[in-house]
């Protein structure tokens, strides 16, 4: 599917003139009737307002670790007030791209929520990305506008972007947005937006370096919704969402806003959500659904002890792999079964997944109703099943890269290439094996570095592992392994040789070790395998002969 011929609510057209040609698009499909969205839509309009009609304006929406509780009818009072600032203080019209800056709180919520009402589109950016990053984004996205946390605001003025009009929130002050938003009218109409304008610009997190921008219609925001969160997930309107992704990453503006605000369900929005901060939280606010990485619930097993988790019943794990034995031992620990998944900035959110019994460790699960799933080989042709290829990928959301010329490298043969290896069993299950990048070729042998990553993680005194290639004159690569032991573990790379050994074949054992404080990861928690390939020798190396 192609751009349509709706017309466009856009009067600044930016965002539709830099999609990528018809040609490179991704064949979508609307294959559930779910999936059949009218031509007009304003998914801000949907979330909010369509959901507080159906459950209520009483109904609590967004809480805030200090006890406060937003309602749906506070909450889309407030954003209809912001909405009115942005058109009627800010002269944002439809289809400009508007910066929103901060921590994960109600505050930048709504903000996202009344640029989706006014028919703008939203650029989200982390809280901890530098100037240079910032005024990259800027540029690339031709940003003019800015909402941003008024804790936030110094390294986007040091950004020095022409034209950009920031606009704070949370100092007090006379122009702040929320002093301004208290002078406005109170309802807004939302703009009545095509199905197919643009409604957000996320860019890529990072792991590979440059940042790719992605766009996504307004349409989209509520097929991941339909599609993951309905038929996966599965949750209520009493249900209370929270997790670690920052809403300037895709996984968490679906599992913190979209997904809960669509199920009529609340949100919990923590400013500090690591490991150690989520279990308090988990059991004061009596969180039933929680969105976080696989290393997040494997430091958490050590601090499980007085943590009360028995309101929580979802537990979903995405943005890298999840180890087999994370799986088992957290559902040892607590006896529930997380919820593996694959997704992509450039689609969105999770379209490989299963839940409850239809969970096999070790594998990321079955193709998420509303998605198809492949594994092809470079030519795009389909690869019989237990042979590792690329994983081919589509659905309702599809790749639109921002004028990127890498849109022909994500997209082939109408279908979305991940850059992830993939194993289809014959069962139907798809089972990662690595990064397309990731895969080690020593000696002759392919060695996927997420296969000993496991294996290193199944050792008792490994708290973190990466697993990366390095150039060898006589092996042409080697395995080189960086790992984060746990406090007052002895350093012994024979130890963990040894160990690697005794369930992996010789081959895969790696031939260099450093151990390291931590591992380099971007905000959202990804690992960065890129900067250990680049890092100098490890200065740990053993010897394996």
């Amino acid at each position: 599917m192609k751009p349509s011929g709706t017309a466009s609510a856009h009067s600044d057209t930016f965002a539709r003139d830099h999609l990528p040609p018809a040609g490179q698009w991704p064949e979508l499909v609307f294959d559930l009737p779910e999936l059949l969205y009218p031509d007009r839509l304003n998914c801000g309009y949907e979330l909010l307002d369509r959901t507080a009609e159906r459950f209520g304006d009483d109904r609590p929406a967004f809480r805030s670790p200090d006890g406060g509780v937003w309602s749906y009818g506070e909450l889309r009072d407030r954003v209809d007030r912001i909405a009115h600032v942005l058109t009627d203080d800010l002269g944002v019209v439809p289809g400009n791209r508007v910066l929103l800056r901060g921590p994960t709180t109600p505050w930048l919520a709504a903000c996202w929520l009344a640029v989706m009402k006014a028919g703008a589109v939203a650029v989200t950016v982390l809280a901890q990305q530098r100037p240079t990053e910032l005024a990259t984004i800027c540029l690339l996205a031709r940003v003019g506008h800015a909402l941003c946390d008024i804790r936030s605001v110094e390294d986007l003025l040091k950004a020095q972007v022409p034209g950009l009009r920031v606009t704070a929130f949370g100092g007090g002050a006379p122009d702040d947005l929320t002093q301004l938003a208290a002078a406005r009218p109170g309802p807004y109409r939302a703009v009545d937006t095509a199905a197919d304008d643009v409604a957000l610009i996320a860019f890529t997190s990072g792991t590979t370096g440059r940042p790719k921008g992605c766009m996504h219609v307004h349409r989209d925001v509520l097929a991941i919704a339909d599609t993951f969160a309905h038929h996966v997930l599965r949750p209520g309107p009493d249900d209370v969402f929270t997790g670690s992704p920052p809403l300037g990453f895709t996984f968490g503006l679906g599992g913190l806003v979209i997904f809960p605000l669509r199920a009529g369900a609340s949100s919990l929005l923590l400013e500090q959500a690591g490991p150690k901060q989520l279990l308090p939280a988990l059991a004061a606010h009596r969180v039933s659904v929680l969105f976080t990485a696989p290393t997040a619930y494997r430091l958490m097993l050590d601090e499980l002890d007085g943590h009360d988790l028995s309101a929580l019943r979802r537990c979903v794990s995405a943005g890298e792999n999840l180890p087999a034995a994370t799986w088992q031992s957290w559902h040892e620990r607590t006896g529930l079964r997380i919820i593996n998944g694959i997704g992509a900035t450039e689609l969105l959110h999770i379209f490989i997944s299963a839940a409850d019994e239809a969970i096999r460790p070790g594998t990321t699960g079955t193709p998420v109703p509303g998605w198809q799933a492949r594994v092809v080989d470079s030519d795009g042709e389909e690869l019989p099943d237990g042979e590792p290829g690329l994983l081919a990928v589509r659905g309702p959301v599809g790749c639109r890269y921002l004028a990127d010329e890498r849109q022909s490298q994500y997209v082939r043969h109408g279908w979305n290439i991940t850059g992830d290896t993939y194993v289809r069993e014959p069962d139907g299950y798809f089972r990662y094996v690595a990064r397309a990048d990731d895969m080690i070729i020593s000696s002759g042998y392919n060695i996927a570095g997420p296969e000993v990553e496991e294996a290193l993680l199944r050792h008792p005194d490994v708290v973190e592992a990466a697993v990366v290639g390095r150039a060898d004159e006589l092996r042409g690569q080697i395995v080189a392994a960086y790992v984060v032991l746990r406090e007052g573990a002895e350093q012994s790379a024979d130890s963990l040789c040894a160990h690697v050994k005794s369930e992996l074949a010789p081959h895969k054992c790696p031939r260099a070790i450093e151990f390291l404080p931590s591992l380099p990861r971007t905000a959202t928690g990804k690992l960065q395998r890129f900067l250990l390939r680049t890092s100098p020798d490890p200065h740990g190396r053993v010897a394996l002969e």
